[in-house]
This record gives structure tokens, C-alpha cells and sequence, in this order.
């Protein structure tokens, strides 16, 4: 819609309530959630009995809230582990990526940038199922060759972070990529003149100037791991992460717990995202 334009007002009205229905549409399945988090009902859904905070604290043989429930807390403490090693795995790997391929020509630069992107296309189940059947068959190799067995290539945490790593990286390379593009060389060109090395260009000059890509590509890394199911599902160990021990819960029956988790996820990541908006806001 071109502001400076004239426009009917039968076009005007239709615009509005496009955008209402839209943002109706995306939000009013989390709101409803939020607030059946706090249902005094044990069932999960409507009508409403009167507002309750038993689904967050309560400790009883009737209701076990969030906060109570030591095994939901302990997959939200894996869940949060994981995502902190894997955006910090992917920050690291995916910038220095982002350097990499804005740099000149370089041999087969089309097809690594292509296999870069690889991740991103395979469905999240052939991922996962294809990570657990290779660090299985290595598993095996190093053990019956060399008598040596490592725990993280069977399922468990740092697998899980080897998996949802082989995409997070894939998202930072984009994200700062996209911020690489708008970057200046002719700094860079300025101080390598002054006889800085290409370490301390790249360290005093580019990451600065990739700041706030950084950070909104860390966020991001974050929050695409925590939430992550599909992937994880096949390489988990013993202990489970959020995503899948809701899944495992909800199989088999499903109390308002579940609505109090769901609202603390919606809170997580309203606050994340304000976060990232407020530094890249300063930063840029």
C-alpha cells in the first residue's frame, strides 16, 4: 500500500482488516494458551473456572505444577544447556563462514556455499536419522578397531548439540552474511595500508561493524535449538529436552502443565527477542 496514493475507502477498510484477521490469526492461539495457563481446571482447555497459579506451584497428588514437577524442570535445564552450546558453536563456526565465502574467489566456492546450505532443505527427520546412523557406524569402527568408545557419537547431550549444530551454523552464516554485504572493504583496505595485520583488521574493524549480527544471529542459533524437535527426537539420551518430553507427555495424557510451560515459552522468547531488538537497535 503506497501512502502517497489516493485510495477508496472500500480499499482502505479491506487493507485494515486484512492485517487485523493476519495478526489475529498468528496470535490468538498463543494467547489463548497464556491464559488457560492459569485455568483453575485440571483439563486443558475451556470453560473457564476462575484464575490459578496451582499449574505453576502447586504440589499435590491432584496437581504437580510446573515449578514442582523436578523432571520437566530438569528437560528445561537440557534444553537451555543445549542451546547455549549450540548457539555458541554456531556463532563461531558460522561467522568465520560468512568471512570465508565474502572473500574472493576461491576454489569450488559455489559448491561448499551449496552444501553450506544443505542443512537448511533436508527435512529435519532425514537429518537426524542420518546423524544417529553415522556416529553409530563410527561408534562401532572406533571401538572394534582401536578398543576406544566415546559416548557422544550414541545418543546423547553433545550429540544432540553435534545435530542441531550441523544447522544452527548454517543460520548464522546467512544472518551475518546478509550484514557482511553492506561492509565497506575500503576500511578494511584503509588500515591494512596502515600496516595492520589481516587478524587485527578483522578483529578491530569487521567484528565490530558485525556486532549486532552477531548477536541477533546468536539469539536466533538459540532459539531455533530450544524449540527443536524434529532433529532431536532421534539422537536424545537419556535425558530429554523440553520439545520431547512434552511430546512424550502429551502421548500419553495432557494436564493445564503443558499451557504453563507453553506460557513461559512465549515469555522466553518475547524476552529474548526484545533483547536482540534493543542491542541491534544501539548497535547499528
Amino acid at each position: 500500500m503506497i501512502r502517497t496514493l489516493p485510495c477508496s475507502p472500500l480499499y482502505k477498510t479491506g487493507y485494515r482488516l486484512y492485517i487485523t484477521l493476519f495478526y489475529i490469526f498468528l496470535i490468538m492461539p498463543l494467547i489463548t494458551i497464556c491464559v488457560l495457563a492459569f485455568n483453575d481446571s485440571n483439563f486443558i482447555s475451556l470453560p473457564w473456572n476462575g484464575f490459578s497459579l496451582d499449574w505453576f506451584f502447586a504440589n499435590t497428588e491432584e496437581r504437580i505444577g510446573l515449578f514442582k514437577d523436578e523432571d520437566l524442570m530438569l528437560s528445561v535445564w537440557t534444553s537451555l544447556k543445549t542451546g547455549f552450546f549450540v548457539a555458541l558453536f554456531s556463532t563461531i563456526v558460522g561467522t568465520i563462514a560468512a568471512l570465508l565465502f565474502e572473500e574472493e574467489q576461491f576454489r569450488l566456492k559455489g559448491l561448499l556455499y551449496f552444501l553450506a546450505l544443505a542443512p537448511l532443505v533436508i527435512p529435519g527427520v532425514v537429518l537426524g536419522i542420518s546423524i544417529l546412523l553415522s556416529s553409530t557406524y563410527a561408534g562401532m569402527f572406533m571401538e572394534e578397531k582401536f578398543g576406544l568408545s566415546f559416548e557422544f557419537l550414541g545418543p546423547s547431550f553433545w550429540l544432540v548439540v553435534i545435530g542441531q549444530f550441523s544447522f544452527g551454523a548454517t543460520y548464522v552464516m546467512l544472518l551475518v552474511g546478509a550484514r557482511l554485504k553492506k561492509f565497506d572493504r575500503v576500511l578494511e583496505e584503509a588500515a591494512l595500508s596502515l600496516r595492520a595485520t589481516r587478524l587485527e583488521v578483522i578483529w578491530l574493524i569487521t567484528i565490530p561493524f558485525l556486532k549486532p549480527a552477531i548477536i541477533g544471529a546468536f539469539v536466533v542459533a538459540f532459539l531455533i535449538s530450544f524449540s527443536n524437535f524434529n532433529t532431536t527426537i532421534f539422537l536424545v539420551g537419556s535425558d530429554p529436552t523440553l520439545p520431547v518430553d512434552l511430546y512424550s507427555r502429551i502421548k500419553f495424557s495432557s494436564t493445564p502443565v503443558l499451557n504453563a510451560v507453553s506460557f513461559m515459552i512465549v515469555a522466553f522468547i518475547t524476552f529474548a527477542a526484545m533483547i536482540s531488538y534493543v542491542m541491534n537497535r544501539k548497535n547499528i
